[in-house]
């Protein structure tokens, strides 16, 4: 497997939001006003990271899923700074209706084959996206509240923007709740397992997201999708247990933390 589906349509409407407390540089500014939260720029822009940590893990081809006012993050990848270890394509998703809408955006792309899906405003862990790569059937890392509060920068409150999972006895992904709306499980942190958006696909994914309900966000979201896939289509993903952390780049609050924890890596997409 060496392609790769970044989804970054989102609309950022946290990274939009005015924070006094966080304190950006003008061109960082610049870009949290826009929304367009892999751009914002950490001496090169958070996606160069990202597209970086791709091509070390061993992925030749990414295709970026954009909407049609993106057109500066096109230019930047096509005529600015192009990628020189990777091959980027582009996709379009009209209106931003989650990731799941986002994702079939990338079908043409994907052409038949096993992929990578991640986000486009988080840092993976090359191990992690490595061993995805070289998996020999579709797989989600998870990684436990613990690791990603003291080796990544999501606090204990930010935990329930993301998805809670279950594992079968078997090592497989068993049942994942997006956004959970009650509270999360007490007890060690360490046994609470969270999807950061990172997953090895089939094609037969797809499938599953034509047919994915609203969200009660009123969004087509990829864990409704895969929770779908796995109850009623017979999906099995493997689970990787993570022990790395994540950098989340959601908000204005987050761009000090992970400025810090990239400033002596050099990006080489």
């Amino acid at each position: 497997m060496n392609k790769a589906v970044i989804l970054a349509r989102g609309l950022g409407k946290r990274m939009r939001q005015p924070d006094s407390t966080a304190h950006l540089a003008p061109a960082q500014e610049a870009i949290a006003d826009t929304g367009v939260k892999a751009m914002i720029p950490i001496g090169r822009p958070f996606l160069d990271y990202v597209l970086s940590g791709l091509a070390d893990a061993g992925y030749e081809e990414v295709c970026l899923v954009i909407g049609p006012e993106h057109e500066s993050v096109r230019t930047y990848f096509t005529v600015d700074a192009p990628p020189k270890r990777l091959r980027v394509r582009f996709a379009i998703q009209a209106e931003p209706r989650g990731t799941a809408d986002a994702i079939l955006a990338a079908e043409e792309f994907v052409s038949g084959e096993t992929f990578l899906c991640i986000n486009s405003d988080n840092y993976y862990p090359t191990s992690v996206l490595r061993e995805l790569r070289t998996l020999n059937e579709p797989g989600v890392p998870l990684f436990d509240q613990l690791t990603l509060m003291t080796k990544g920068n999501i606090p204990e409150e930010k935990i329930r923007k993301f998805a809670i999972c279950e594992v079968s006895g078997n090592g497989y992904l068993h049942a994942i709740v997006e956004k959970p709306a009650t509270q999360i499980p007490s007890g060690n942190p360490a046994d609470v397992l969270i999807s950061m958006n990172c997953w090895r696909f089939s094609p037969a994914i797809f499938e599953v997201c034509r047919h994915t309900p609203l969200s009660p966000r009123g969004e087509y979201e990829l864990p409704v999708a895969v929770g779908l896939a796995i109850a009623q289509y017979g999906m099995r993903l493997r689970v990787i247990h993570c022990h790395e952390g994540v950098l989340d780049l959601s908000s204005r609050a987050d761009v000090a933390f992970v400025t810090e924890k990239l400033h002596s890596i050099t990006p080489n997409p």
